[in-house]
């Protein structure tokens, strides 16, 4: 028997506290109704004592009386009632003790509808729904004639499982036995509940619109389902129609509809004020959880007027109260900070949404230090492992490009929510650390958890920085395989990555079966377009976008002027520029006007595009004269340039691209003194160059390689087919200069050497590299392809340069 086996267990217990004096030292809140009819160890107590013992245990949550008290009937051979085992079974679901209970269950020489309804709901109340079903399934088994609060239970099981099928045998069983009968509130509200949760909102409004008795959780529950279903119209006619029928509105229903009202559906506005107006008339708008629903709601949709009127009636503030409004001033940063003080001041101890919120509040406002002091705040509260709080940390310090601070952050959260992985990932993207990036990447994959789309858009993003196409297609396999590939960010992180990645064809492979393309979508094509050099392309393109209805944003016009400046197409630059400010009313950044300044410097216009420089808004931006200082080289105009380079070195004296252009223009036109003298000045402030670096991957491995490199394993080969390829290439009108091949052997010259030696003759080579590509260079690219009859698609830092059979993409116009 499980009693005796139990006495075994407490035998130590027992030795050291006799029975009878531990019943008669219990707490007094319940020894005073207990009255032992003996003391002795051979005497039993009556079944009314036995069960208060019991329930004592059962309300403590600790089975310690409760397991005395069997102990007391297994040494006195007193045989427990149906109604004590019952009891017995409940205290041990109570106490977290499944184990004994079964095992009671078990050995129960009769058990009844209560004792199958307290094994169901006591592994429903630990959560064990598993063990639940298949408590249910031997019920039925057994031809018990379950009672409704036992399917009360099971629907219980099925809401929070999401098991519809076993939902539908439930509402079955309820209806052939019986017991559902013009279904009351009790099996009602559950029904609901769980049809809503299976997402099966309509087989719910048809259990709600069938039932012959509704209380108020019924009309509650309805709602709930249809804020859970998104369908905030049929929410409101439900609320219409509980008003008709005389229900009162509570506190709890006002207060979830008007959570809906902050989500951007129609009227959304309208209905949140009229909303208003109801609480006002039911007394309601000063209860704390309507008035915290009204304050968030006019927070939300940006009625700050309207919320700090609240926030000044209401009577008894708390956290949350001031959480939304920190939160709905959190475009203006500072008022935020304002409200946080006062909200110490008050008394008032942050949560973690209250620090998260004020983190955002710093980025906003562009407040480092204050980010750092509320950073301190958050590990004196101890809210370091917050999940939440973490990744908006990481984002934080991803922002001002404090990546080891905010590695400490992503290392100090429990690392369980891959929202925090991706803000690591995406911090490290953004601040051009991608092979970390990735190696992070790997490390949550071995971590077991699953990325969102927004992980695979990240780590798409770093595979076109790197040009890793072939790690980039097994990202696009994993998304597949995970049922995220259709998703919009995926879809457009795709395209650009191939497009980064030299890769144009599969990019408009993907635009192709996109099954909807939003302005993103096109941006990125129109911008993968333009730096490969298709300028008629990226136009044709961007019209077809504008008659499909679909208005251009700031970056498809930048798309557009870019692929004018590479195509030389200045009328239609200009046209396009002026379209953007008039008809579209977007305003030009620093960006689209160093578009016109390299348009006009690219056709020779430079008194054009000098002109444009002292007339923007942007006459004080080193970028705008930068491209105007290219233009200047590529026209060998010393004079314009020597004027442009003085004024740049003064705007943005530590940029070395600045001096190494002036010096290219001296350099390309003889006037080796003045030459020698940017180097001295370089020299002198310290300024280095930076070096050319260029990268191609082949075998999913990514080598890299600087001017003259000899480090790589196959560096033999690599030069002998350096020494081959001049050969070749001679034959055909190479003329080697003073920056010659064998000269200077830049780092894009040797990793198209080791792609030849490397791929397949059929494979194309798609090489990177962070600096412009020099002429000789170039001229070289032209040439190889030509010779070796292969495609290379080089990507410097301004563009695509795609060489097939001797000619480049660009047309020599870059």
């Amino acid at each position: 028997m499980l009693l005796q086996r139990n006495a075994t267990k407490i035998r130590s217990l027992s030795d050291a506290i006799n029975v009878s004096g531990a019943l008669s030292t219990t707490r007094s809140s319940w020894s005073q109704n207990i009255q032992p009819l003996e003391h002795g160890n051979g005497i039993s107590l009556d079944d009314v004592t036995y069960t208060k013992l019991i329930q004592s245990s059962t309300q403590s949550g600790c089975s310690t009386h409760g397991k005395l008290a069997q102990l007391h009937m297994v040494k006195t051979g007193y045989t427990p009632t149906l109604f004590l085992h019952n009891t017995l079974l409940n205290m041990y679901f109570k106490c977290n003790e499944s184990d004994l209970a079964l095992q009671l269950f078990d050995e129960m020489p009769e058990r009844n509808v209560v004792s199958w309804n307290s094994l169901i709901s006591g592994y429903i109340h630990l959560g064990q729904y598993p063990l639940a079903k298949e408590a249910i399934s031997k019920a039925r088994i057994a031809n018990i004639n379950l009672s409704k609060h036992t399917y009360a239970s099971m629907l219980t099981i099925c809401s929070q499982t999401g098991d519809l099928e076993l939902g539908k045998v439930i509402h079955s069983l309820i209806i052939v036995t019986g017991i559902g009968v013009g279904i009351d509130a009790f099996l009602t509200n559950p029904l609901i509940a769980m049809y809503s949760k299976c997402g099966r909102i309509d087989q719910a409004r048809l259990t709600f619109d069938k039932s012959d008795q509704l209380d108020d959780v019924s009309w509650n529950s309805m709602i709930s389902g249809y804020i859970q279903a998104g369908l905030h119209n049929e929410m409101l006619k439900i609320l219409i129609k509980m008003h008709q029928c005389g229900v009162r509105f509570s506190n709890y229903v006002l207060g979830s509809v008007l959570k809906t009202c902050c989500l951007n559906f129609n009227h959304s506005l309208t209905w949140g004020k009229l909303l208003h107006s109801c609480c006002i008339k039911l007394g309601w708008d000063l209860d704390i959880v309507v008035g915290t629903a009204l304050l968030d709601m006019y927070a939300k949709i940006g009625d700050l007027n309207n919320a700090v009127l609240i926030f000044n009636l209401l009577p008894n503030k708390n956290v949350v109260m001031y959480n939304a409004m920190i939160s709905g001033f959190l475009e203006s940063g500072e008022k935020s900070l304002n409200l946080f003080r006062e909200m110490q001041r008050d008394g008032f101890k942050p949560s973690e949404f209250t620090f998260s919120t004020m983190i955002k509040a710093c980025i906003t406002c562009n407040d480092f230090e204050y980010g750092r002091q509320i950073h301190g705040l958050i590990c004196k509260n101890n809210f370091v492992k917050d999940e939440y709080t973490g990744s908006v940390l990481v984002e934080f310090y991803s922002k001002y490009r404090s990546m080891e601070e905010a590695l400490i952050c992503f290392n100090s959260s429990n690392k369980q929510d891959i929202v925090i992985w991706t803000s690591m990932i995406a911090g490290y993207s953004q601040n051009g650390e991608f092979e970390k990036s990735l190696i992070l990447f790997c490390e949550l994959l071995s971590f077991g958890l699953k990325p969102d789309d927004f992980t695979i858009s990240s780590v798409l993003s770093c595979c076109g920085n790197l040009g890793g196409v072939r790690c980039g297609e097994g990202i696009q396999c994993y998304s597949v395989k995970s049922g995220i590939e259709k998703s919009g960010v995926v879809l457009n992180s795709l395209m650009y990555m191939y497009g980064k990645s030299g890769d144009i064809d599969s990019a408009n492979r993907v635009f192709e079966v996109a099954d909807k393309m939003d302005v993103v979508a096109w941006s990125v094509m129109i911008c993968c377009s333009a730096h490969h050099g298709c300028a008629k392309e990226t136009l044709r393109m961007f019209e077809v976008m504008i008659r499909s209805g679909i208005v251009p944003n700031d970056v498809a016009f930048l798309g557009v002027l870019t692929a004018c400046s590479h195509g030389g197409l200045v009328e239609e630059g200009l046209r396009y520029y002026e379209t953007m400010k008039g008809k579209y009313g977007i305003s030009p950044t620093e960006k689209h006007c160093a578009c016109i300044v390299d348009l006009f410097g690219r056709a020779g216009k430079l008194s054009d595009a000098e002109t444009f420089i002292m007339e923007s808004s942007f006459s004080e931006s080193p970028v705008m004269w930068r491209a105007l200082l290219s233009s200047c080289r590529i026209h060998k105009n010393t004079d314009i340039g020597t004027q442009v380079a003085d004024r740049l070195i003064k705007l943005d004296p530590e940029s070395s691209s600045s001096y190494v252009l002036i010096y290219n223009i001296y350099n390309d036109v003889g006037m080796d003194s003045k030459a020698k003298k940017i180097r001295n000045l370089m020299s002198n402030r310290s300024i280095k160059k930076e070096p050319g670096l260029s990268w191609i991957e082949v075998e999913n491995r990514v080598s890299s390689f600087l001017v003259g490199d000899k480090s790589h394993p196959k560096s033999g080969k690599i030069y002998a087919k350096l020494n081959d390829l001049l050969e070749k290439i001679k034959k055909v009108g190479y003329e080697d200069g003073k920056n010659g091949f064998l000269v200077n052997p830049h780092s894009e010259k040797l990793a198209v050497c080791f792609g030849l030696i490397s791929l397949p003759s059929c494979a194309p080579l798609r090489v990177m590299k962070n600096l412009r590509v020099c002429d000789d260079c170039h001229r070289v690219m032209k040439l190889v392809s030509k010779v070796e009859k292969r495609e290379i698609v080089l990507r410097d830092s301004i563009r695509f340069h795609r060489f097939r059979d001797g000619i480049c993409s660009c047309g020599d116009y870059w």
